[in-house]
């Protein structure tokens, strides 16, 4: 790429990334200190990250706002720290006798305008510092609820196991939630809705506004 490119740039973040790790990489390629994201993606996750690079940079304001599309595999029985697999198990209460249709009513409860709490490792400012810090340094977070939309969740497996004794339930979503929405707390919230726990083991972002997956880059394609 040229010095003086302006424009937007589509990445297929890889896993163990984080979206910062990713703009730093396509600074480097696009020879320009001027390059933002539309919308952080947790380092365990992959998928779309759309980026602005030079005068672009200010489009991405229009982006932050779009909705998006996430498949996800939620783990039912175990809550974490960071309501990820990346996070130290918290709770343990197990997924035994968690039936589908139980699964499908609780799915129910979580689509449409809701009222979300963010997970206490998000990005918001409490006091001024990230609640993330707060969180992992052992401080109690609690962050209001505010309003998300979840148009769509759906259920396409359901898969039942055991890990170290332990009977979980692992349920593979696709979901389109409005900005702001963090999908770990939807699959927290599952699992307190069923009266058990719940967490994120996958995590892949399928579209961005108008920009999907058919559009994305993967950075070694990139390079």
């Amino acid at each position: 790429m040229s010095a003086s490119v302006d424009g937007l740039l589509v990445v297929d973040k890889p896993s163990d990334w984080t979206s910062h790790d990713v703009v730093a990489r396509a600074r480097r390629l696009c020879s320009t200190r001027k390059v933002g994201h539309a919308g952080t993606l947790d380092p365990m996750a992959t998928g779309v990250l759309v980026l602005g690079v030079g005068r672009a940079t200010k489009l991405l304001t229009f982006l932050v706002g779009a909705d998006k599309d996430y498949d996800a595999t939620i783990r039912l029985g175990q809550g974490t720290l960071t309501d990820d697999a990346e996070g130290e198990v918290t709770s343990a209460p197990g997924a035994k006798d968690l039936t589908d249709a139980a699964i499908a009513a609780a799915v129910a409860t979580l689509t449409g305008d809701i009222e979300q709490v963010p997970s206490a490792v998000s990005a918001i400012k409490v006091k001024g510092e990230r609640s993330y810090h707060r969180a992992r340094a052992g401080e109690a977070v609690d962050l209001p609820a505010r309003p998300v939309t979840v148009s769509r969740f759906d259920v396409h497996d359901v898969r039942r196991g055991d890990v170290d004794g332990l009977p979980v339930v692992d349920v593979d979503v696709t979901v389109t939630v409005s900005s702001g929405t963090y999908v770990r707390a939807l699959a927290r919230d599952l699992g307190g809705a069923l009266g058990s726990a719940g967490h994120l083991t996958a995590l892949r972002r399928t579209r961005v506004g108008g920009f999907g997956l058919d559009v994305a880059h993967p950075l070694a394609e990139l390079e």
